[in-house]
């Protein structure tokens, strides 16, 4: 049903999970722990799943938090519960207890933070557009904010896709390369001509480092190539599929 970082799971005082897909009570297409609350998939079952995240984290319900993503690099503080509609933003950080931050995704890198001195915490959802525009030093800024310093950060890299299923093409290394061209070193070519893989683990974890954490760990873990325990956009797009489930990755301070 989940999976934890032991680097995370030592830091006094948070309680995080990588959930996976399974031991929910979503069915077909979203079989079965799906938390996407974007998805088109039944709200009975969203709850149900996401109710059983929040007991594995021992939040109530409605204190599993998430964000309207939208691939940037916006942060939002949180207090409690959102009062109104979900704030459109993809990084969370709070100094609040028994509030869990879940970001949503399915390729995309999610990222837990904690400064555990500090007791402040983060949570981010790190395209590749996110990551590009500063989503990950942003949330680092944030939780400045509230006490954390950098260096003392942990950052953990949840199920991502891996750079054997990325295919990009032209235009996209492009971007990167007239940005920085040192960037040309996350690609490598394809089977199709003018296409290439794209490392999107290894790119977040430089930006890591470019924000000074003290520490970035990668679980290394694909999306695309694990069918039984993580949802993949990719993947359902090359399967021509309506629809896909979000896994959910969370973290809480005690």
């Amino acid at each position: 049903m989940f999976i934890t970082s032991p680097d995370l799971a030592a830091e006094s005082g948070i309680r995080h999970a990588f959930f996976t897909r399974e031991g929910g009570v979503a069915s077909g297409i979203y079989a079965s722990l799906n938390g996407g609350l974007g998805s088109a998939d039944a709200p009975e079952a969203i709850a149900e799943n996401r109710a059983r995240m929040a007991a594995h984290l021992r939040v109530a319900p409605s204190h599993l938090v998430s964000l309207y993503q939208v691939h940037s690099a916006d942060v939002e503080v949180v207090h409690g519960p959102w009062p109104a509609d979900r704030p459109k933003a993809d990084a969370m950080v709070s100094v609040a207890p028994r509030v869990a931050l879940g970001v949503s995704s399915a390729d995309c890198g999610p990222i837990l933070f904690a400064d555990s001195e500090a007791r402040v915490i983060g949570a981010a959802h790190s395209g590749w557009k996110g990551a590009f525009t500063g989503v990950v030093a942003a949330t680092v800024t944030a939780m400045e904010k509230l006490g954390a310093r950098r260096e003392r950060i942990l950052a953990v890299l949840g199920p991502t896709i891996s750079a054997a299923a990325y295919e990009v093409g032209p235009e996209f290394v492009e971007r990167f390369k007239a940005e920085n061209p040192t960037y040309a070193r996350f690609f490598t070519a394809s089977e199709r001509a003018a296409h290439a893989m794209f490392d999107l683990p290894a790119f977040i974890g430089l930006r890591a480092q470019e924000a000074g954490i003290g520490r970035f760990i990668d679980l290394s873990l694909c999306t695309y190539g694990d069918e039984q325990r993580f949802f993949s956009y990719r993947r359902t797009t090359h399967r021509g599929e309506p629809d896909y489930g979000r896994l959910i990755s969370a973290i809480a301070l005690d």
